[in-house]
């Protein structure tokens, strides 16, 4: 499945293709421009500043985090995800394109058991007054917070109850969003040369500047969360525990994942057999 987008830091068109790849495979990037192959991993992680970018010590791939939420909530375990440039495209600034792709590309069950992680114990990580956390849970949600100096956004707080529908009905939608003093700031820098108000949503000092208005009144906390789901897919398999932000970003997101796998203690591998994956099939139907 083949699909073609702008980058949001060239401004460049960007071919984006959708392999897949046998069992136990992950999900692997592929730089088709350099012949980079990286595999979606907190350990290939090398930078969580405006977005979460994988690579190596020579290339990248940027602004994963979208793409990655839609192939998470689709559970979508092994997958080759092939690009020309440095960047995934923006598309519309969130996970509803992915979704589409993902819909006419269809998915098999491959003849493996299916993983999980299992969360055992809190871990936290914290930047001040910012936190992002895992909680043991058998019923995963979603629990994020955010307090903006800014009178359209303030303080927002939604709380998402993990399944497929839901995550394409409540998250997908919800567009990135910036102000336009910052972005004015990356583009002296060369960056956000593809950001527009086709794939962001852009707010001035006082108001939202996207003529059609937001998709969700709470669309900022949403994405939040939307971004949560994709960094914390990183960790390879479908994590079943709850996860809770205060202020969160790419950058805590990437700490937590860190922590959790540090100490074996926090989580648990489990395997479901491809005969009663069906049951599993409900959370992503």
């Amino acid at each position: 499945m083949e699909s073609i987008g702008i980058g949001l830091h060239k401004g460049e068109p960007v071919k984006i293709t959708l392999e897949p790849m046998e069992s136990n495979a992950g999900i692997v990037f592929y730089r088709s421009d350099v012949g980079m192959s990286v595999k979606a991993s907190p350990e290939n992680v090398v930078n969580t500043q405006m977005a979460t970018v994988i690579g190596n010590s020579e290339h990248y791939i940027s602004t994963i985090e979208h793409l990655l939420s839609a192939v998470y909530s689709y559970g979508i375990d092994n997958l080759r995800i092939i690009v020309d440039s440095s960047e995934i495209p923006v598309m519309d600034g969130s996970s509803a394109s992915f979704c589409m792709l993902l819909d006419e590309a269809g998915k098999r069950i491959l003849d493996e058991n299916k993983s999980f992680i299992i969360i055992k114990r809190e871990v936290e990580v914290k930047d001040g007054k910012k936190y992002a956390k895992v909680m043991p849970s058998l019923k995963p949600t979603y629990d994020f917070t955010i307090d903006f100096d800014h009178p359209v956004i303030a303080r927002q707080e939604y709380r998402f109850e993990y399944n497929k529908k839901s995550f394409i009905k409540e998250i997908s939608r919800a567009r990135t969003f910036g102000f336009l003093k910052d972005v004015q700031y990356l583009r002296s820098r060369g960056l956000a040369l593809g950001g527009s108000l086709e794939n962001a949503v852009v707010l001035d000092d006082n108001k939202i500047l996207n003529p059609e208005g937001l998709r969700y009144k709470d669309e900022f906390v949403r994405h939040k969360i939307l971004d949560a789901i994709g960094d914390l897919s990183l960790l390879g398999s479908v994590v079943i525990g709850d996860y809770e932000s205060f202020a969160g970003s790419h950058n805590l997101n990437h700490k937590l994942t860190k922590e959790i796998l540090k100490d074996p203690k926090n989580y648990e591998i489990k395997t479901i057999s491809k005969e009663n994956i069906k049951e599993l099939e409900k959370v992503f139907a």
